[in-house]
């Protein structure tokens, strides 16, 4: 019995020893596994032809992006409001295998998509949603042709830089899992571009802490990139509210405090101030509130600035010298005078090594085979809007944007503040159509139509390509970091302008939407219906105008 007591006990010994031996072996494999999804060294040729399958994936789904395109267009959005934009794209991010955090930073309308295929670099994906007001405007018409009178449209094209980034993570994605490339892929929307609201919030709270680089798309009229500092501006939007005191206007205005007063002497006073702007400098405003009915004292008043300069510093002292302004017209008028930020955006530096990279690429798309009904809409389109060169599209490909030596003004946007939180570029891409003013119903005119289409199809083409070199290649990554701190950061630092009580202010634009969305609802696109959105509104394409 000892015996046979001895036997077993040497045996589970041998059993459990074995155990360990096959758990370490299992262990050590996959470990081997997981690191080799990162480690894998590729030749240049064969970047090159995965490079180039991504490419072909992308032009293969051409269908696909044309349908997300002239989907978003359909649905109009404005800023805080992109509902149903936020509802179709993300849910086909969902059908795709990628995990979405909805509501950022507490914004109902924002959301961040994740896949990853182990450990590799994390590569985020970047676009603009929204639209503008009082844009709408039949596609493919070159002419004013309002959908629904006075309601909101496309006139700046961010119906299809999602869409592009969407088609290009497809095509990598693909190819990642074929061939057990290491690596995350986030997309994420800008919400509110228009109003520079929501990509301070999800710089302040973290969204890019984890993130090694961001490719940021937006529409234009050629395929581009560009690297260091950019023209045009940042800024700070603000809002002053004044709280008097109403009377009868008529009956008793001497018992009055007017906020509308406050709202008057702050605009002079600060128009006052332009006079001893820098010209790189540059602001502007709207009247919110200017009370209820000329009988009443308004008790209550609001205006709305921009202030606009190349350099966080002059920014600051912007607005500093409003809120002191501010102040004046509160003291002079007996009101009291609270102040909310509504948005900001830093001024944007792009990163070296991106451009760089993406360009090479850029080069080997090349733009789009311009039809003559394409070429002849946009050449009607800058008559139509008095272009002073009606050239129609362009045929040349752009050179690579350099840093600028002499800052000038202009526009802001608030990818600025994603620039400044890690290596960031921006990839334009041409959907559009040149000579242009912007922010107007004539920029519409083209985002539903092949133009739209083609010109995101090339984007994409361009972006899936760089995608894949900086994750084939991941000392790209090690020298764009060492562009963002050794040289972009070396001398400035970024500073939020918004504090952690700021909250974004997703009020915005509701009143709005909720006059039209109705109207508009009859003209959103049904995909399994029509084969475009140009086939679902009857219009021939292109409309011009006849001559006589």
């Amino acid at each position: 019995m000892h015996n046979f007591l001895i036997l077993v006990e040497s045996t589970l010994k041998k059993m459990m020893d074995r155990f360990k031996q096959t758990l370490l072996t299992l262990c050590c494999l996959a470990l081997i596994s997981s690191s080799a999804l990162a480690q894998k060294k590729y030749s240049k040729k064969q970047i090159e032809r995965l490079k180039s399958e991504a490419s072909e994936i992308v032009a293969a789904n051409a269908k696909q992006t044309q349908v997300m395109i002239d989907k978003v267009f359909s649905f109009a959005e404005l800023g805080f409001q992109e509902f149903e934009s936020s509802k179709y794209l993300t849910n086909i991010l969902t059908e795709n295998g990628f995990e979405i955090t909805e509501s950022v930073s507490g914004i109902p309308t924002a959301w961040f998509a994740k896949w990853s295929n182990g450990e590799g670099p994390t590569i985020a994906l970047g676009s603009d949603v929204d639209c503008i007001p009082k844009a709408s405007q039949y596609p493919g018409v070159a002419y004013h042709k309002p959908m629904v009178e006075g309601a909101p449209g496309h006139g700046e094209g961010h119906n299809s830089g999602i869409p592009l980034n969407i088609t290009a993570a497809l095509a990598v994605k693909e190819i990642m899992e074929r061939e057990n490339i290491g690596g995350t892929l986030i997309l994420w929307p800008g919400i509110a571009e228009e109003l520079v609201a929501a990509k301070a919030w999800y710089a302040r709270d973290g969204m890019f802490d984890d993130i090694d680089m961001c490719i940021f798309t937006h529409v234009s009229s050629n395929l581009s990139v560009s690297y260091g500092q950019a023209s045009g501006t940042g800024l700070i939007s603000v809002e002053y509210t004044f709280d008097g005191e109403a009377a009868h206007g008529a009956g008793a205005p001497w018992r009055g405090r007017s906020a509308l007063d406050a709202v008057e002497l702050m605009n002079v006073g600060w128009n006052y101030k332009r006079e001893h702007l820098h010209p790189l400098k540059r602001s502007h405003s709207i009247i919110t509130d200017g009370g209820d009915q000329p009988n009443v004292v308004p008790s209550k008043a609001s205006i709305w600035y921009y202030f606009r300069d190349v350099t966080y510093e002059g920014i600051m002292d912007m607005y500093a010298d409003a809120n002191n302004i501010a102040k004046g017209a509160a003291l002079m008028t007996d009101t009291e005078m609270t102040s909310r930020i509504l948005g900001t955006a830093w001024p944007r530096h792009f990163n070296k090594v991106i451009a760089e990279t993406m360009y090479e690429n850029i080069k080997q798309v090349g733009l789009p085979e311009w039809s003559e009904a394409d070429q002849e809409l946009a050449k009607a389109v800058q008559t139509e809007v008095g272009s002073s060169n009606p050239r129609g599209l362009n045929t040349k490909l752009s050179s690579l944007g350099l840093p600028i030596t002499t800052p000038r003004s202009g526009g802001s946007d608030d990818i600025g503040d994603v620039s400044w939180k890690i290596p960031t570029v921006t990839m334009r891409f041409p959907s559009n159509i040149p000579g242009l003013q912007g922010h107007h119903w004539s920029n519409a005119i083209a985002m539903a139509t092949p133009i739209a289409h083609k010109g995101a199809t090339k984007g994409a083409q361009a972006e899936a390509m760089t995608i894949l070199d900086f994750f084939l290649k991941p000392d790209l990554v090690d020298q764009a970091k060492d562009y963002f701190n050794n040289v972009q950061s070396k001398e400035t630092k970024y500073k939020p302008m918004i504090s952690a009580s700021d909250m974004p202010p997703i009020y915005l634009n509701k009143g709005i939407m909720d006059q039209f969305r109705p109207q508009l609802e009859k003209f959103y696109y049904d995909e399994t219906k029509y084969g475009s959105y140009l086939k679902q509104l009857g219009i021939s394409y292109p409309t011009v105008k006849k001559e006589d």
